[in-house]
């Protein structure tokens, strides 16, 4: 893992902006920072939607953002919107609440509903690690894999429980095995925390601080 270039980090990084304050200038700025410094895509709020980007660039949105306690079917419609609107990416948070009271079957019905309305978009779940126990982060990860989801995701970013954490990417990347991705987000703020997060099993970072972390990588 060490071995990883500046470029290689940068393919591997969703540069975020999902301030509720965030303008259009501000994510046409996104969008110019993100293809200056090589990202893999850009990340942020469905409203924004439609935007241009250059062809190398992907577009990801955020869906159920950030409590996921909406109904399965208005995040499968906001999916749907995204999709049509030309997101290629959909990060969801999953329902949260029905993950505690241990109700996995709604859990992965509500994943399985926006995977379907994502159609060929890649899905990305939020689990929110940070509120998680270690059992409910696994069963989560299971849900996600029995749903059609091509990720799992860390965190909101917006809990205040905190974000990605090594010990949450490791049980995750544990759990998936090879048949999903691993995306770490929430606090990734330097090169020396987005290189534990990588070599604990991330594919994808979500940053807002992406030019410190890659200015940090050597």
């Amino acid at each position: 893992m060490t071995s990883l270039t500046r470029s290689d980090v940068a393919q591997m990084v969703d540069h975020t902006l999902l301030k509720p304050e965030a303008t259009h200038a501000d994510v046409e700025k996104l969008i110019a920072d993100a293809s200056r410094l090589g990202t893999f895509s850009v990340c942020m709020s469905p409203s924004m939607l439609p935007i241009q980007t250059p062809e190398n660039l992907k577009v990801a949105v955020v869906c159920g953002f950030p409590s996921g306690a909406v109904p399965t079917e208005a995040k499968a419609a906001e999916a749907a919107w995204c999709v049509n609107n030309g997101a290629d990416e959909v990060d969801m948070v999953i329902n949260i609440g029905a993950a505690k009271e241990g109700n996995w079957d709604a859990v992965r019905e509500d994943i399985a509903a926006v995977k379907k309305a994502c159609g060929d978009a890649l899905l990305k779940v939020i689990i929110e690690s940070a509120v998680l126990t270690d059992e409910e982060i696994v069963k989560a990860c299971e849900a996600s894999v029995a749903a059609g989801a091509e990720f799992v995701k860390t965190s909101t970013g917006f809990h205040p429980a905190g974000g990605a954490s090594v010990h949450a990417v490791e049980l995750m990347r544990r759990t998936v095995g090879k048949q999903l991705g691993v995306k770490a987000s929430g606090g990734i703020r330097d090169a020396e925390t987005a290189r534990a997060m990588i070599e604990a099993g991330a594919s994808r970072l979500g940053l807002s601080g992406t030019e410190a972390v890659l200015d940090g990588w050597e």
